[in-house]
């Protein structure tokens, strides 16, 4: 049962039956504020045309006809114009016996809709990095609280795997590499080239100083400084299918792609569809040219391509450069184009940084008047904020960014001393501790992560992620582990808590019941926002609650036989509620800690 429904159709039913029939008057019913006692509150300001009454007196005889009309609502108070209701425990007795009779509770039935959502994009030049941390853990966890909410989803990743960046890379290792391989150096693959993208950007300024000691401005040592004259050579032949350059592209994407398998699997993310940049790019052209006959793009006198989107308030757009050599802007018009084609999309979302906002507004706005308006106005930017350290903002091509696989590594390794430290790990086996901090360290990088806001740039602690108190995944996992204790020994000494719990429930038994049926609508609020902040800190709350309850009141030595099993189904469904939210995000919980 939908609790808001029968709250809204209790409550019409009594309005009517004291003032006739409503006919346009918006009934107002919202919970009632934690420092009220009740549970639902009317605001009865907009019947007043009807009662004929006051605020005060209104609320008090609808009040009193629903407390001795509907069974279920036991009890009320009146502040001003508001009234608050309370529900009786077997309302909420019967709820509860709903959610733990409900398989897969917190999912919705089947929506119809199809939704692609776009995630990691990956340039082939370097390793992932913390920021890329960030984009993979959100896109994956919108995609698992979407599917939650009834959609299909497709989880896509479109790899940048040409371009300029990536010819950095190649140059470098053909003059400085002397043949290294993976194999040959120990290194992972992604590793190997991204340690040439910082090797070419190093000689690429040493080439700038001397051009600007012989008199050149920094501008024109830029363009002019001879490695990146080569690079730019090195894309024209990449575009012609030079054979040379396009084996090399291929074995140096090879190694990289091997390395971020590795990183992925880590991170427990996939993905159901992988496109390549440089398989779009070329359908990213053809829909240049289709603009440049509608006259929608126009050519310059250098011979590229521009859009002129000034009377839409934006400025003027490059989308094919004058040696015919594309840009961002073009691949990702094919790519769109191709992906709305081919999977019959309903939306499009895009889990990218926030310092790309003003790039996709363009992209919404140029397909819309290429004469895509059907599609291009749902595909959403998922933007989000920048993640920083204590010591500052990372840098690629200065190669002081904070390595993925060092840092999956080294949250794994604090994990397993913090627990041991704190006796997490005592009487787990050897591959049992290394489970558990394997769970624990992700654990509190994810959760870190996503308890924030997408949209806010964030401050990454990884000490203060792993703290066994307080908002962390670890203090949360802990409680679910908790609570697999309890569950174990009540059926090692034979406890049976199947079948109806009778025992009439205290108030802090009826608030985590409450808490458990809020559930399914922060799946819906989280699925509505794209924000896996909402399933956190419903999580925290509902783990935070669950043990001031177990603090309070003991469940395995209660003497009552109906109470204890009543007790131990609530800890039970408290831990499937925190086990499939945690999953949400993307998080394993264990059984033991």
């Amino acid at each position: 049962m939908n609790i808001e429904t029968f709250i809204s159709e209790a409550v019409r039913r009594s309005v009517e039956a004291l003032y006739g029939p409503l006919a346009d008057e918006q009934l107002q019913i919202q919970k009632t504020r934690k420092e009220f006692e009740g549970d639902y509150t009317l605001v009865t300001f907009p019947l007043l045309r009807r009662s004929r009454k006051s605020p005060e007196a209104t609320a008090t005889e609808i009040g009193e006809y629903m407390v001795a009309n509907i069974a279920e609502f036991k009890a009320f108070n009146v502040i001003k114009g508001f009234l608050n209701l309370t529900l009786d425990s077997t309302f909420w007795a019967t709820r509860f016996a709903e959610i733990a009779a409900t398989e897969e509770y917190g999912t919705a039935p089947a929506s119809g809709r199809t939704i692609m959502i776009e995630y990691s994009s990956p340039n082939t030049n370097k390793p992932l990095h913390l920021g890329h941390i960030r984009n993979n853990l959100l896109g994956y966890s919108v995609a698992q609280i979407l599917k939650a909410n009834g959609h299909n989803v497709i989880k896509a990743n479109l790899v940048n795997d040409r371009g300029i960046h990536i010819c950095k890379s190649m140059l470098a290792w053909k003059l400085y590499g002397n043949g290294e391989t993976p194999a040959s150096s120990g290194m992972k693959g992604d590793h190997l080239v991204g340690k040439y993208y910082v090797e070419f950007d190093k000689h690429y300024k040493a080439q700038i100083k001397e051009l600007m000691a012989e008199g050149m401005s920094e501008e024109e040592a830029k363009k002019n400084a001879p490695i990146m004259r080569e690079a730019q050579e090195m894309l024209r032949k990449w575009e012609a299918k030079d054979p040379e350059v396009y084996g090399l592209w291929e074995t140096m994407n090879g190694w990289v792609y091997e390395g971020f398998d590795v990183t992925y699997k880590a991170l427990g993310v996939d993905f159901d569809k992988v496109y390549y940049e440089s398989q779009t790019y070329l359908l990213g052209k053809s829909l240049v040219e289709e603009g440049l006959q509608k006259g929608v793009f126009y050519r310059r006198d250098d011979n590229s391509v521009w859009i002129d989107l000034t009377g839409d308030g934006l400025d003027e757009k490059l989308l094919l450069r004058g040696d015919g050599t594309s840009v961002y802007m073009t691949q990702d018009l094919g790519t769109a184009f191709r992906r709305f084609e081919d999977n019959k999309l309903d939306d499009m979302i895009y889990v990218v940084g926030n310092e790309q906002n003003y790039h996709f507004q363009v992209l919404k706005l140029v397909l819309k008047k290429l004469g895509y308006a059907d599609w291009s106005d749902h595909i959403t930017h998922l933007s989000y904020g920048m993640v920083e350290l204590p010591e500052g903002k990372m840098k690629s091509r200065e190669g002081t960014v904070v390595d993925a696989d060092d840092l999956i590594a080294d949250m794994i390794t604090t994990a397993r001393e913090m627990s041991a430290e704190l006796g997490k790990l005592d009487g787990c086996t050897a591959e049992e501790a290394d489970a558990v901090s394997t769970m624990v360290g992700l654990g509190a990088l994810k959760y870190f992560i996503l308890k924030v806001d997408p949209k806010k740039t964030m401050l990454f602690d990884p000490r203060e992620s792993i703290d066994f108190n307080g908002n962390t995944g670890p203090f949360i996992q802990y409680t679910h582990a908790r609570i697999c204790s309890i569950l174990r020994k009540a059926n090692e000494a034979g406890i049976s808590f199947e079948g109806a719990a009778t025992a009439e429930y205290l108030p802090e038994e009826i608030e985590l019941v409450k808490a458990l049926c809020d559930y399914p609508s922060v799946v819906k609020s989280a699925g509505d926002n794209f924000a896996p902040s909402i399933i956190g800190a419903y999580v925290y709350e509902l783990a935070k609650q669950f043990n001031g309850y177990y603090h309070d009141h003991s469940i395995l030595k209660e003497e009552n036989e109906a109470i204890r099993a009543m007790r131990l189904q609530l800890a039970q469904q408290v831990a499937g509620v925190i086990r499939s939210g945690m999953k949400l995000l993307g998080i394993d919980v264990p059984e033991r800690m």
